[in-house]
């Protein structure tokens, strides 16, 4: 049997609310970001969520932990490999123009499939697709390989258990990483799902049937095809 993911980017930040540009591993969650985790909670119930996969990101471990300990998920690890991209020197800058820039070169990752692109001296999309590969697949092999979270915002001790086969996970990540991967990593989803961010905390499957990876669904798009 494969293996079934739930992703979603995190609730509402603050980075996102002050409109600043880069992966910003300690923006944390705003009061509507935490109304919009309990949501996604609401959204799993029912779901048979055992683990949930987490950025290492504060925004991205708020949210997880709000939602396993509404669902009673003991398991939830964090992969420094989920992270949002970075833009280097440009870092946390408000600048429009970095923003669009930002937006430029996600778009000829995702659409155009130019993976050498980068913002000033950040990330390239090499860089970005091939970590998040190494993440699905070890979630793929069931082989978590950094740490392990009870469902707080802060508390975390070296994973000691392993997923199992036809098991459904969660995972937390970004817009900018979730998209650029899985745009690789499901043939065909790029240029389809361009124009259609990932709102946050709204979760949507991702399936390994043991040999690729598939996304039947966006939650940005009204009618997925």
């Amino acid at each position: 049997m494969g293996v079934r993911v739930l992703c979603l980017r995190h609730a509402e930040s603050e980075n996102v609310v002050a409109q600043v540009a880069g992966a910003l591993p300690s923006a944390e969650l705003t009061p509507k970001g935490r109304a919009q985790a309990a949501g996604a909670a609401e959204r799993l119930a029912g779901e048979g969520v055992t683990r949930i996969y987490v950025s290492t990101a504060v925004r991205a471990r708020q949210t997880a932990g709000i939602i396993a300990q509404a669902l009673g998920v003991r398991e939830v690890v964090a992969l420094g490999e989920l992270v949002e991209f970075g833009i280097g020197r440009l870092e946390g800058t408000g600048d429009p123009a970095v923003r669009a820039r930002t937006a430029e070169v996600l778009r000829s990752w995702v659409v155009e499939g130019r993976l050498g692109e980068a913002v000033a001296d950040g990330e390239t999309g090499h860089a970005v697709v091939t970590r998040m590969a190494a993440a699905f697949a070890s979630i793929a092999a069931a082989r978590p390989s950094t740490t392990t979270a009870h469902p707080s915002e802060t508390a975390a001790h070296p994973s000691t258990t392993t997923a199992l086969p036809g098991e459904t996970a969660a995972l937390v990540g970004h817009v900018g990483s979730l998209t650029a991967g899985l745009s690789v990593l499901c043939r065909g989803l790029g240029e389809r799902v361009w124009g259609a961010p990932l709102p946050h905390a709204v979760p949507f499957p991702v399936e390994w049937g043991g040999r690729s990876w598939r996304c039947a669904s966006w939650p940005a798009l009204r009618q997925d095809r």
